[in-house]
């Protein structure tokens, strides 16, 4: 019977192609509007570590003074170096990584170009596991190395490319600001977005090609990249190249693999604040957070206002083609009451004509829907020669592709049944009696 309707409704269509081609553009331009920015938004605000978000949690201490002190307040985004340290050699998550930004120049000892400047991760052990950074050759360091000040490093694929043609460059060994390292691993494609460990660095589009311990990059005085918050006498601290007791600058990030152990974290923080007051680090009463990823992206509002902003017009756009559509279409199958008419004086019930109809409707909108991928297409090719951070990330996959089709044929579908329902009210004895 389907395929009865389909020839039918096809039929229908090209008998009045002026009015198919208004009603399969309307639903065109409300979907490729409204896929445009709803695939920005999705990206924006996907799970930057499917499967692993929720285990990972961004712990808040507030180590500050009074000054300026208001019931309530956030603690700090970031931590100070010794309360990093305390944290990370406290040992009390499944695993815990402490770390910072940093710019270096680079070279490899073979290379006959003058160095260049890479974004660079200076943290620790726990890094590569905790976020599950996979490895194309050898392996990250290990807390030995850490506790040592190991000149190892671990660098991405796209610089393996760049200074080794991509070969297996671990135990080759990479300059870095004059000081030599010792390549013990090399990633593979890996790079989260949002930049959900470091949003101080940017939020989108951040990549670093070089990852080196932290105690090493602090000992060596490598160039710190980041942010920072200080109070008191708050100064420049190792070497004046890095900030002071005073100031918080490290992210640090834990694993906890249970309910309870989150619980239990949470009670530690508490507690490690009391113990650092009563010892006369901490002037004010404990003031802790622990969200996971998804929790800490949405407290940082990773996704711009501007984004949800024009997500919400690109909808109501929509909706305002479909109300043009659904007045296209209702005009179209009044327009047939007669043809419609004689199909109930032959038999044809009601529910038969809806459902005629009904595919009608669901074939414009799986043409419009086609018509709508195309423009959502170049939408976001738009959008990708903004010079927004996210910008590169705007590209259509598998999921809003069946988004896209899933909307067109389902909104169409629903304005297209006020107008079947109404046509198929018309009494056939009237139709056949004016005719």
């Amino acid at each position: 019977m389907f395929g009865y309707y389909l020839d039918l409704a096809l039929r229908s269509l090209r008998r009045n192609k002026a009015l198919t081609v208004l009603m399969v553009l309307a639903i065109a331009l409300g979907i490729g509007a409204s896929m445009t920015t709803l695939t920005v938004l999705h990206v924006l605000s996907g799970d930057p570590l499917p499967g692993r978000s929720g285990s990972l949690y961004y712990p808040q201490i507030d180590p500050r003074d009074d000054s300026g002190q208001m019931p309530g307040k956030e603690p700090p985004t970031q931590v100070t170096l010794a309360d990093g340290l305390n944290l990370l050699h406290a040992k009390r998550a499944d695993r815990q990584a402490l770390m910072t930004g940093g710019y270096v120049p680079v070279q490899s000892d073979s290379a006959v170009v003058d160095p260049f400047y890479v974004e660079a991760r200076f943290t620790t052990a726990d890094f590569f596991p905790m976020f599950g950074a996979p490895f194309r050759y050898g392996r990250g360091w290990n807390a030995f190395d850490d506790e040592t000040r190991a000149r190892d490093v671990v660098i991405n694929g796209e610089l393996n490319g760049r200074l080794f043609g991509g070969a297996d460059s671990v135990g080759r060994t990479l300059r870095i600001a004059d000081t030599r390292f010792r390549i013990v691993g090399v990633l593979d494609d890996w790079a989260p977005n949002p930049h959900f460990y470091d949003l101080n660095t940017g939020s989108f589009g951040r990549t670093e090609q070089v990852f080196v311990p932290l105690q090493t990059a602090m000992g060596l005085k490598l160039e710190r990249h980041g942010s920072n918050d200080c109070w008191g006498k708050g100064a420049g601290g190792v070497g004046r190249i890095y900030p002071g007791e005073s100031c918080v600058w490290l992210q640090f990030w834990a694993q906890l693999d249970s309910a309870v152990k989150v619980a239990a974290y949470e009670q530690f923080l508490v507690h490690y604040s009391q113990e650092q007051k009563a010892l006369g680090r901490f002037v004010r009463p404990p003031n802790v957070r622990l969200r996971n990823v998804m929790q800490w992206l949405a407290h940082e509002k990773v996704v711009p206002d501007d984004v949800r902003l024009q997500t919400g017009l690109a909808f109501g756009f929509l909706l305002v083609c479909l109300v043009n559509t659904m007045g296209l279409m209702l005009a179209k199958f009044m327009r047939r009451a007669a043809d419609l008419g004689v199909r109930r004086a032959l038999g044809a019930s009601k529910r038969s004509l809806f459902a005629q109809l009904l595919v009608e409707s669901g074939v414009v909108g799986i043409v419009g829907g086609v018509g709508g991928l195309l423009l959502a297409g170049l939408g976001l090719w738009a959008v990708r020669q903004r010079p927004s951070s996210y910008a590169a990330l705007a590209h259509l996959d598998g999921s809003m592709l069946l988004v896209t089709f899933a909307l067109a044929l389902g909104s169409t579908l629903v304005a297209g049944m006020l107008p079947a329902w109404r046509a198929c009210q018309v009494p056939p004895a009237l139709q056949l009696k004016s005719n």
